[in-house]
């Protein structure tokens, strides 16, 4: 299993990849103004559609889950506590999100929730795993 830290860092690589992949799509970087619009200041962007909303919103989501996943790890390595304990629940965080990505692009409300809410409940074992 993956300690903590590891996990930390891919999931901090998989922010990063979701937040490019909604900045690609939503610049539209395979035409040639969108390779204009991408290496530009973005000043006029292209409309946004349904996919480029939700890869977007994904993003955004991911930003904001990682900084309480992040703030939980820190928590426990302050506690003095040993990956041991945090890798389980920063494992199911992770792996849910990886699974949420997808599901949340192609736009599948009721499990793209059910996914989040494993997520959370990974968060719940790491919070508890600082205690």
């Amino acid at each position: 299993m993956l300690s903590d830290i590891h996990v930390l860092v891919l999931s901090a690589a998989l922010t990063w990849s979701m937040l490019l992949t909604a900045s690609l799509l939503r610049s539209r970087v395979w035409t040639i103004p969108g390779i204009h619009v991408a290496f530009g200041n973005r000043e006029s962007m292209p409309d946004s559609t349904p996919l480029t909303g939700r890869s977007d919103r994904a993003a955004k989501n991911m930003l904001e889950n990682l900084a309480l996943f992040t703030a939980l790890v820190v928590a426990v390595r302050f506690a003095g506590h040993d990956s041991a304990s945090a890798s389980p629940g920063a494992s199911l965080f992770f792996w849910a999100r990886v699974a949420y990505w997808p599901v949340y692009l192609v736009g599948i409300p009721y499990l793209r929730t059910a996914i989040w809410t494993v997520s959370v409940v990974g968060l719940g074992m790491l919070g508890a795993a600082a205690l």
